[in-house]
């Protein structure tokens, strides 16, 4: 039987620490002009950041089995490459010609 890992007040409390920096930091972005594309993918990097930490140590994957992070990793990798295809499919249409 599997030992449950139990996380010190300290470990929770910096990750906390690190969430609300990277919230201002998401925050500060918005004052830079970022040019278009490079904005969405700034964004997208810091939430994924911080997605990143609560899955590992709020919900305690980093300790939990391996097993369980690979699905992890497998299902978001599944939903890019569902947003990838989308994104070719919508980025590549040609224009569509009013009937009138």
């Amino acid at each position: 039987m599997q030992e449950h890992h139990i996380s010190s007040v300290g470990l929770l409390a910096s990750v906390a620490g690190a969430l609300l920096f990277l919230t201002f930091i998401t925050i500060a972005v918005t004052w830079f002009d970022i040019p278009a594309p490079w904005n969405i993918v700034v964004a997208i990097g810091i939430a994924a950041i911080k997605g990143s930490l609560v899955a590992l140590f709020f919900m305690n994957l980093w300790w939990d089995s391996k097993f369980n992070l690979m699905l992890l990793v497998l299902g978001l990798m599944f939903l890019g490459l569902l947003v990838g295809l989308t994104l070719v499919d919508t980025l590549f249409r040609a224009e569509i010609v009013p009937a009138f």
